[in-house]
């Protein structure tokens, strides 16, 4: 980063997390420059920048005031779990009838779980593709069967080793998405009957996949900014043995939760004090709003027992369903299930994504969509503060693209997505993140589509309803 970015970006950082708050007045171009040891030229294309972002505007004879990207609604605290105690779990019908209705282009996708296609490269990546297809190596459709097409995963460990830490080419397998690396994982670790620690809230295709494998959950209660909570997931480890963990370290879906570094470092050393593996999904790490990616809990394994699993889905290539997981010791055992099941991944999809980042326009891309994750972000906090009722709370995420709402009390989540429905208006309600049904009073909104007039629209709709619905 050149000194004003580095600057713009350390403001916007302030900006996001309320340090600084809508109408603070930014310190003057000369007291920024003698306090960060710049000069005022930096501070000036720092606020430049800042401007063209929305964050700050200027007025004159006054100086630089911020314009947006805080809010005076409460922040959420975390929510009281029960007891963890062993659940089976039955979601799926919940789920399917939720979701059924995001594929509606019709319906205003606030409860989608997807970002807008139209923040891709997907012309670029189309015309790769056309050139990857006329010049494929015929034998490559059995070359590439799992593990995966060897440029695609030797690019993948370069994006690790950017990050700061080793993972071997062999230990990775190429999956069609996230969701099966996912999948396989489970699959390689547990066995009907055995139990999976998962957060509380949780993503709901844990839960489905925890339901589909004749397994039981075990909830451990999750903070909406740092994560799951250590102590009691020491006491589970100790209580319920379980046969692997499923957790969301980055962006966390629904809370957008952070683990801190050193939380990510403790949990490891706990998970191998017992030896359960972490089945570790971070398909949202690349969309962090801060100076640098989040390091997973995988960068601090030292034994192999973290399967690190993402995709291009959310930040790339949604619809190509290419997915990886860096499994350690279980490897093998992951790649011999995938032959036995899918296969491969398709042969040209692959070799388009692994000719792509070799072209170097990959961080480019990523930063144009962080930024606009960020703005879109800041425009849904803005609406929301304006509109929703007395008693709402929302998480503030530093990267991906869900917020995660509290509404007053006695909201029922259920009823309320129901009414929204029959306007064209989708929301996620709490209880489908939950195997115990919890969340009543909760919803998840996705601000990763364009802001339009229909959104704001939305918004404001959804903000009249919530009274409607409360107990």
């Amino acid at each position: 980063m050149k000194k004003y970015e580095k600057l713009a970006e350390e403001i916007a950082e302030s900006i996001r997390t309320g340090v600084l708050r809508k109408g603070d007045k930014l310190p003057s171009v000369r007291q920024a420059s003698a306090s960060h040891a710049v000069n005022a030229s930096t501070v000036f294309e720092a606020y430049y920048l800042l401007e063209a972002r929305g964050l700050i505007t200027v007025k004159e004879r006054s100086g630089y005031y911020v314009s947006g990207g805080s809010s005076t609604l409460p922040e959420l605290a975390a929510h009281p779990v029960a007891h963890p105690y062993l659940t089976p779990v039955d979601v799926s019908e919940l789920v399917f009838d939720i979701l059924g209705a995001t594929r509606n282009r019709t319906v205003v996708p606030l409860g989608s779980a997807f970002p807008s296609p139209l923040l891709f490269p997907l012309k670029k990546l189309g015309r790769t593709m056309a050139s990857i297809a006329q010049h494929m190596d015929p034998w490559s459709s059995v070359r590439d069967l799992s593990p995966g097409d060897e440029n695609l995963r030797r690019q993948i460990a370069v994006r690790y080793m950017i990050d700061g830490f080793s993972v071997p080419t062999d230990d990775i397998v190429i999956t069609n998405g996230a969701l099966e690396a996912l999948n396989l994982c489970l699959a390689a670790v547990s066995k009907p009957g055995d139990s999976i620690l998962i957060e509380c809230p949780t993503f709901y295709a844990a839960l489905q996949a925890i339901e589909r494998n004749g397994l039981n959950a075990i909830e451990i209660p999750s903070h909406p900014k740092t994560g799951v909570n250590l102590d009691a997931m020491a006491a589970a480890l100790e209580q319920h043995k379980p046969a692997a963990c499923w957790l969301m370290t980055n962006f966390q879906n629904p809370l957008g939760s952070l683990m801190p570094e050193d939380k990510k470092q403790a949990l490891v050393a706990l998970l191998q004090r017992y030896q359960v593996p972490l089945i570790e999904d971070d398909v949202y790490g690349e969309l962090y709003f801060g100076q640098q990616r989040p390091k997973p809990a995988k960068a601090f394994d030292t034994e192999g027992l973290v399967m690190h699993c993402s995709s291009f889905s959310k930040c790339l290539a949604p619809g190509y369903r290419v997915g990886w997981v860096a499994a350690g010791r279980f490897a093998k055992t992951i790649e011999r299930i995938k032959l036995t099941t899918t296969l491969a991944a398709p042969a040209p999809v692959q070799q388009t994504l692994a000719a792509y980042l070799a072209m170097g326009g990959y961080d480019r891309h990523l930063r144009a969509l962080r930024h606009t994750l960020l703005m879109q972000q800041i425009r849904f906090i803005e609406t929301i503060e304006q509109v929703f009722p007395a008693g709402t709370q929302l998480t503030r995420p530093a990267g991906g693209y869900f917020l995660w709402l509290k509404l007053p009390e006695g909201t029922d989540a259920l009823s309320l997505h129901q009414h929204c429905l029959e306007l064209g208006i989708s929301i996620a309600p709490g209880p489908m993140f939950s195997a115990q049904r919890q969340f009543s009073e909760y919803i998840r909104l996705n601000y990763g589509h364009e802001w339009t007039s229909e959104i704001e629209q939305a918004l404001h709709t959804l903000a009249r309803l919530i009274p409607e619905h409360i107990r």
